[in-house]
């Protein structure tokens, strides 16, 4: 994933974490090679301080939280025994006392961490944790999400069964719709266009155009999925999912789902 694109997504959770939190600092960053993280996006700070600061598993608060995966705290940052002080000069020029900071956890591993921090030695309340916890969790998302993305768009190994390329081009119409970055998003349906046209088809059958809903519910169909399985995967109720395929299966002229897609295959909407 392009580290602008990381760096975008931190920055964002980092400002709704200040807002809805009231904390006066926020901090963090992103792991750099699978162990040391580095302090990349600072809202709040009056020094340069804690920029750039190369955080070590096992040390100080963060690393803590890098070891043990979970959220951490402390009300009075050099005053606690419950960490290392590797990082007290840093801590101390920005005036820092009270301090909690939370993993961001994609896939079981660790790659990042949210800060939040206090200049008086106070209590880390609750709400100020559940808005913590509730940032890392909105990068988290987005980090799985292109990974993911990221993951479809790498070209497949050399002969791939169509039945592969046709998985992609299902998970790929399920992810479109849920990703924010408008390009990223153009870049996916793209690459679907690409997938279509060459199963060979027609651009049209008959004169008839699916909407993109209608393709989103056809492609789950042709995985096999059952309404109540596609609406799971694109965001949808089972009854919206059902009203989808109705009136692509009208547009198509085809009386059952098998027909629809076959339909919709012959003609180049679906590979």
């Amino acid at each position: 994933m392009p580290e602008m694109a990381e760096t975008a997504e931190l920055r964002t959770a980092l400002l709704r974490l200040r807002r809805t939190s009231g904390l006066p600092v926020v901090f963090g960053g992103l792991l750099q090679d699978g162990r040391t993280l580095r302090i990349a996006e600072l809202n709040g700070a009056v020094t340069p301080a804690l920029r750039g600061l190369a955080i070590s598993a096992g040390s100080g608060l963060g690393g803590k939280c890098l070891a043990l995966s979970r959220p951490c705290a402390v009300n009075d940052y050099r005053a606690s025994r419950h960490i290392t002080h590797e990082y007290d000069v840093p801590v101390s020029a920005e005036g820092l006392r009270a301090v909690i900071a939370v993993p961001v956890v994609v896939r079981r591993k660790v790659r990042g961490v949210l800060y939040g921090a206090l200049r008086d030695s106070l209590p880390i309340g609750e709400r100020v944790f559940d808005a913590a916890v509730a940032a890392a969790r909105d990068v988290e998302q987005a980090l799985a999400v292109r990974d993911e993305v990221q993951r479809l768009l790498v070209p497949p190994a050399p002969g791939p069964s169509w039945e592969e390329v046709r998985q992609a081009y299902g998970e790929l119409r399920e992810l479109a719709p849920r990703v924010v970055d408008p390009e990223l998003q153009k870049r996916l349906l793209a690459v679907c266009g690409r997938l279509s046209s060459a199963s060979g088809g027609t651009s049209a059958p008959l004169g008839v155009s699916l909407t993109p809903r209608e393709t989103d519910v056809l492609a789950a169909v042709a995985t096999g999925a059952t309404n109540a399985r596609a609406a799971e995967r694109l965001g949808l109720r089972p009854e919206t999912v059902k009203g989808y395929l109705r009136s692509a299966m009208r547009k198509l002229g085809a009386r059952t789902r098998t027909e629809a897609v076959a339909t919709a295959r012959r003609a180049g909407a679906l590979p």
